[in-house]
């Protein structure tokens, strides 16, 4: 017999049956009879239980067997056995603070807080198994899941499950998931979701803080003050210095920034758990230089050697710096005097004379802006002034026979009256010459005001040439000079070497003419000395008057004979001539000899080969005697 636990059950037709009895047939098998006899026949008590439902058929089932007689005391029974009728629970639901949470909505805690969260699941039989999930990750409950029977209905049960978090901002926006799990259930299990907001306060950082320099009026600046926080937060901008809010939004806009748009801006959140804290930026706006003043006047007259000042003011940002420029002779020359706002020449002279003007400079983004004033000029009066060349240009070296320019730049206020050059003992005015060798040009107007040029040419230089030349001015108010060295080197040019070693050659050559006349006449003196050194012969004294007579012959012109019938006054009278003529003739040879003496000097007449004696023979033939009357 089969029953229920402590409550028997017989067995009755559409509810409880035997599940199978043997049976004869004519094959020999057994088949399953539709209508059981109410005992079970042959030790098979297997039941069929149909349509089970909670009330009746739930719980512990055993199978019983009588004794086979009273006295025997055989009776039978099996070990219990539980049937369950699965019933479908409830959805699972979530509980927060004791409400209930519907689903998808949102589980709100503070920042830091621990939140208890239960998860339960109504009228199940068994009861559900409940699962916790954060995100995508499994969690674990504080305690071990609760199942207890329903109240109302104590044959099904509620399961509940409980977990803790601390609710930390990272969680905000996670979604918390409790899954409970069945058998009844078409998918096994059904899941309830919330989603965790996390309040907490605000944290902010900046966006669009310039990497750049901001240019005025050329660049804009957009800045976003970005909040986390939950709820949201409400952004206050302010700028340092000021009590109004610059801004209430979360961007700060300045299109197009403006040098009065500079300053410290800071930016601050606030919502129902808290405030952040603050966060400045630094607003640095740029612009180019601009000249505010420059002077004192734009005109200024110093007398030379006095001081002058000057003072540029100028604005910009980043500051500039200064540069003081000197404009020479009204071109793209400059000359920098400075580089100071202040400018002070202590000891002015003409070289300051000019043009000045005042440049500020900065840069932005790396690139250079520049201001420049207007032009001031300054005059200088005064004395005249040579300007002092290079060092290089002190000296002027030039070859032997070429040209040398010598030039020199004389400033004045007024104009020089007088302009000379001046070397040794010798002055030459400006405009005029000396001889076709030197020649000073007349002033010349230089490229810079009160400024002249003066030149000194000197053509086919020599060694004596080399020597300082003086340049003096003169004007009203004083005078000046200063010098230029000119250094001839001893070599000759190309064009003018030729010519000179021509000369060379042309002396060389007449000085041996010289020489070999002067050595035959030595050699005819030679001569007649050895004739006359044995003494004054008859033999001598008959060539002398053989002489003597062909002389006369060639003056007088008649024969010889006719000296004999000359009358005696008038032989004495050609005695006299041929006297006078030969005093004449002496005076002629002692002249010759003067000349040799000086061409050969005195060696030359004691490289002669006659002795003293030969020597008073040759003036002895000199002096010749009167003719011995015949």
């Amino acid at each position: 017999m089969q029953a229920r636990a402590h409550v028997p059950v017989g067995i009755y037709a559409k509810k409880y049956e035997w599940a199978a009895r043997p049976s004869s047939s004519s094959s020999g098998g057994l088949h399953l009879d539709l209508h059981p006899p109410p005992m079970q026949i042959g030790g098979d008590c297997s039941l069929w239980i149909r349509s089970a439902t909670l009330d009746f058929d739930d719980g512990l089932w055993e199978c019983q067997v009588t004794a086979s007689d009273f006295t025997t005391q055989d009776a039978l029974t099996s070990q219990p056995v539980r049937l369950v009728v699965r019933v479908v629970p409830q959805r699972p639901r979530l509980e927060y603070e004791g409400a209930h949470v519907p689903p998808g909505h949102n589980i709100t805690i503070d920042s830091g807080a621990l939140a208890t969260v239960k998860c339960v699941s109504h009228y199940g039989n068994p009861p559900a198994t409940l699962k916790w999930y954060l995100g995508d990750q499994e969690i674990q409950p504080i305690h071990p899941q609760i199942n207890n029977t329903e109240p109302d209905n104590p044959r099904t049960w509620s399961a509940t499950s409980v977990v803790q978090l601390t609710a930390m901002r990272e969680r905000h926006g996670d979604i918390l998931r409790c899954l409970a799990q069945h058998e009844s259930y078409t998918a096994k299990s059904v899941p309830v979701e919330a989603r965790l907001d996390v309040k907490y306060a605000p944290t902010i950082r900046l966006i669009g803080s310039p990497e750049i320099d901001l240019e005025e009026d050329k660049d804009a600046l957009i800045l976003r003050c970005v909040a986390d926080a939950n709820p949201p937060a409400s952004i206050v901008w302010r700028r340092a210095g000021r009590s109004e809010i610059a801004s209430l939004q979360e961007t700060l806009q300045l299109r197009p920034v403006g040098r009065r748009d500079a300053g410290l801006y800071t930016c601050q959140a606030q919502n129902s758990v808290g405030t952040s804290e603050q966060l400045s930026v630094q607003l640095d706006v740029k612009y180019p230089p601009k000249i505010v003043s420059a002077g004192p006047d734009r005109l200024t007259t110093a007398p030379l050697f006095s001081p002058a000042a000057f003072e540029c003011v100028a604005e910009g940002n980043p500051m500039p710096s200064y540069k003081w420029v000197q404009r020479i002779a009204h071109g793209s020359k400059f000359v920098e005097r400075g580089s100071e706002s202040r400018l002070v020449i202590d000891n002015v002279t003409y070289d300051f004379q000019g043009e000045y003007e005042c440049r500020a400079t900065n840069y932005i983004n790396g690139q250079e802006r520049v201001a420049v004033s207007d032009a001031i000029s300054l005059q200088v009066v005064g004395a005249p002034q040579v300007l002092r060349p290079h060092p290089s240009m002190h000296t002027i070296s030039v070859k032997r026979g070429e040209s040398a320019v010598m030039s020199l730049v004389v400033c004045a206020d007024p104009r020089p009256h007088r302009v000379s050059w001046e070397w040794g003992s010798l002055r030459l005015e400006a405009g005029s010459g000396i001889a076709d060798r030197f020649r000073a040009d007349d002033m010349l107007q230089d490229t810079r005001e009160d400024c002249y040029l003066s030149t000194l040419h000197i053509l086919r230089t020599d060694e004596h040439d080399s020597r300082p030349y003086y340049l003096v001015v003169e004007n009203e108010r004083g005078s000046d000079r200063h010098a230029i060295h000119l250094n001839v080197e001893g070599t000759f040019t190309e064009p003018l070497e030729m010519s000179y070693l021509l000369g060379i050659a042309g002396g060389c050559l007449a000085a041996i003419l010289i020489l070999i006349c002067l050595c035959i006449y030595a050699v005819r003196s030679k001569k007649c000395c050895f004739k006359g050194s044995s003494g004054y012969k008859s033999s001598d004294k008959d060539s002398e008057k053989a002489d003597l007579k062909s002389r006369s012959d060639s003056t007088s012109g008649p024969q010889g004979d006719s000296i004999y019938t000359t009358p005696a006054g008038f032989h004495h009278h050609q005695q006299q001539q041929q006297q006078q003529q030969l005093q004449q003739h002496h005076q002629q040879q002692q002249q010759q000899q003067q000349q040799l003496h000086q061409q050969q000097q005195h060696h030359h007449m004691q490289s002669a080969h006659g002795s003293p004696e030969a020597m008073k023979v040759r003036m002895a033939a000199m002096i010749l005697q009167p003719p011995t009357r015949v």
